[in-house]
């Protein structure tokens, strides 16, 4: 045997010999299939109740409005938390911690309360498939949705602001806070909150995602939901991870309620950028600049 031909072949060995340690380490080839065997051999029950996918939403947001609502009222005496404020110098106050959690509750009882018991009366068991999906399905299943999402809020949205009589009876609950915090994120009417979790829970099954891939999308939306009413600009924030601009966060939503008339994506800038009405800080203060030199 040629020295060539011996070492592909033993090339060879080695390679069948990595991949059966890879299908040993990672079932069927997917790095989210241990997690998936975890999570069915003992939350299988759980995972297929139709109360689920509410039961992780709900408890998703309101951990989330918790800690930030927490950082909110220590920031006036935590220096370090206050610099990452947009409005360093407009504290959040337990009147509007009360009053957000107060129609937050009311929401929820009135529209989300009813709706979910319907799902658990009419809707069938979750069917929980073997495989889990593999990670880049799992990734672009939520890049997909959120897509999706992001056009369908932004046509809403548009449309609740340039049609008078929708704003007035639908929208206009969410732009009291000009200077938005977390708990405003549902801040807001109860038609608004049951199309936005309509959305979410239709999206998933538009793009025929799993259903592990199904509840990370609703976590994944979530949070960036929250983190664009949080009124903080962190360094990990979702618009300085991601490159050229392309995600709007907190900074672009705030000026949003200072503007209304501008930045009605909720995530991505592309449809603010193609329609116009886009808007920035350096907008605002120009403008401001305007304002002051004609007085």
């Amino acid at each position: 045997m040629s020295t060539s031909r011996y070492l592909s072949t033993e090339a060879l060995s080695w390679l069948l010999d990595l991949g059966n340690v890879t299908s040993a380490l990672l079932p069927e080839g997917s790095l989210l299939q241990p997690l998936w065997d975890h999570l069915q051999q003992h939350h299988h029950h759980l995972m297929r109740s139709p109360l689920f996918p509410v039961a992780l939403s709900i408890s998703t947001y309101f951990l989330l409005v918790g800690l930030y609502t927490g950082l909110d009222l220590l920031a006036p005496s935590w220096p370090s938390v206050n610099g990452y404020k947009l409005h360093p110098h407009k504290a959040v106050t337990w009147v509007g911690v009360r009053t957000t959690l107060r129609v937050t509750f009311y929401n929820h009882l009135l529209y989300m309360f009813p709706a979910t018991l319907a799902q658990w009366l009419w809707r069938p068991d979750t069917p929980l498939p073997r495989d889990a999906p593999t990670l880049w399905e799992f990734l672009l299943g939520i890049l997909g949705c959120t897509l999706l999402f992001d056009f369908q809020y932004y046509l809403w949205h548009l449309l609740h602001h340039r049609v008078p009589w929708l704003y007035r009876t639908f929208h206009a609950v969410h732009h009291q806070y000009n200077r938005p915090f977390s708990l405003v994120t549902q801040y807001m009417s109860g038609w608004e909150l049951f199309t936005v979790g309509f959305w979410a829970t239709v999206d998933p099954m538009l793009l025929g995602c799993h259903c592990l891939t199904t509840w990370g999308f609703m976590v994944f939306n979530i949070y960036v939901s929250t983190e664009d009413h949080c009124g903080y600009d962190f360094p990990w924030a979702m618009h300085r991870l991601m490159p050229l601009g392309l995600w709007g966060g907190s900074p672009k939503h705030d000026l949003h309620h200072q503007r209304p008339g501008t930045n009605f994506a909720p995530f991505f800038s592309h449809w603010d950028w193609l329609a116009g009405t886009d808007s920035s800080a350096t907008d605002v203060s120009e403008s401001t600049g305007d304002v002051f030199s004609r007085l």
